[in-house]
């Protein structure tokens, strides 16, 4: 049960809690802001399903013109501390405006609806760059 409010709690962040994603304002920082986030898909969740999901989040770029940046890759720690998590994903914009359209997107939610049923947990976290 806890695993499923934290899902439901983690859907309602990536969808944006009230319709615009933040309450941030682009005076409240500098720089481009970062959206990463990180999946531990459920076991048995097949290779076919996870290449599809990779490959949906791939087209995001150019579904929604404010991601101005876009990679991702799989875990090749060796260190053992991904706790399952085996995929990230850093998707950059503008400011938080970009991030406000990105969120309650047709083709972000889109994506969310394929994803969820595969998806264990999510680790989400945003930040701006700073480069000194």
């Amino acid at each position: 049960m806890f695993k499923f409010a934290l899902l439901l709690l983690m859907v309602f962040v990536m969808v944006g809690c009230n319709g615009t994603g933040s309450t941030m304002q682009k005076s409240d920082f500098e720089g481009k802001l970062r959206h990463c986030v990180m999946f531990k898909f459920k076991e048995g969740t097949s290779q076919a399903k996870i290449t599809e999901i990779e490959k949906a989040f791939a087209q995001l770029p150019s579904k929604i013109p404010t991601i101005i940046g876009y990679e991702w890759g799989t875990d090749v720690g060796v260190e053992d501390l991904d706790m399952g998590y085996t995929h990230c994903f850093l998707v950059t914009f503008e400011d938080a405006k970009g991030r406000a359209v990105y969120l309650p997107h047709p083709a972000h939610k889109e994506f969310v609806a394929l994803l969820l049923p595969n998806l264990e947990e999510v680790h989400v976290i945003d930040y701006v760059a700073k480069t000194k």
